[in-house]
């Protein structure tokens, strides 16, 4: 690998790992030795990369939309054609509409080359699901994800009992065949999974947990990984 593809690489890998990241996973996940990766990190700088530096600690890149985009490789390219076609076809409508918007923006991106790779990719997906309608506020759901803001459920259980509690919305995940909202409940004290189509109705609160929902998401996945 050149010089120049290994800092490609290296500012990918930045971008990917949980910042901050020491020199040494760094390191490990160029394949080279500390003092390369010190030399990189450095000529990284001097061609205009923001990359903060916190003894004991680590390195964080901060994206600067003056420098120049990445390009995409054929398998990067084939990647994000396979989730954006999967996501289209998920059946929820506004997933469905955004993926479609994002492969026109895509392809607009890309050098000729890269575009016929992008129409013609070389996998694609299949997805045959009946999904439960749900009323859920999906996108309303989404906002108070991302603004940490707890939400008042009126919910159905499997055998149809009703329950009224008041959560922290961590994410929304796509399953087989339904979608589930996780979440921190303030009820029980743990963390609850709540199919959406089973949520009667919402109500979004002026009330908000920041900055704790990356901190419980954490937990949740590494329960979840304890018990696989």
């Amino acid at each position: 690998m050149s010089r120049s593809d290994r800092l490609i690489r290296l500012m990918q890998v930045l971008r990917r790992l949980p910042s901050p990241v020491t020199a040494s996973r760094l390191a490990e996940e160029m394949e080279i030795s500390e003092r390369s990766m010190y030399r990189d990190i450095q000529s990284l700088r001097s061609s205009g990369a923001i990359i903060d530096a916190e003894a004991g600690f680590g390195y964080t890149l901060t994206e600067d939309p003056s420098l120049p985009p990445m390009h995409f490789d054929a398998d990067e390219v084939d990647a994000l054609a396979l989730g954006l076609h999967t996501v289209s076809k998920l059946g929820n409508s506004e997933f469905t509409h955004a993926a479609q918007n994002a492969l026109v923006k895509l392809e607009a991106s890309l050098p000729q080359n890269m575009r016929q790779r992008l129409r013609h990719a070389t996998v694609g997906s299949h997805i045959m699901r009946n999904t439960p309608f749900s009323e859920a506020d999906f996108s309303g759901l989404r906002e108070s994800i991302w603004n940490e803001q707890a939400v008042f459920l009126e919910y159905f259980d499997l055998n149809d009992r009703c329950s009224k509690r008041k959560v922290w919305p961590l994410t929304i995940y796509f399953f087989n065949e339904v979608q589930a909202l996780i979440a921190w409940c303030c009820l029980r004290q743990d963390f609850r999974m709540f199919r959406l189509d089973r949520i009667r109705s919402m109500e979004f609160l002026d009330e908000f947990f920041r900055p704790k929902r990356v901190g419980l998401l954490r937990e949740y996945f590494e329960r979840e990984k304890e018990c696989e």
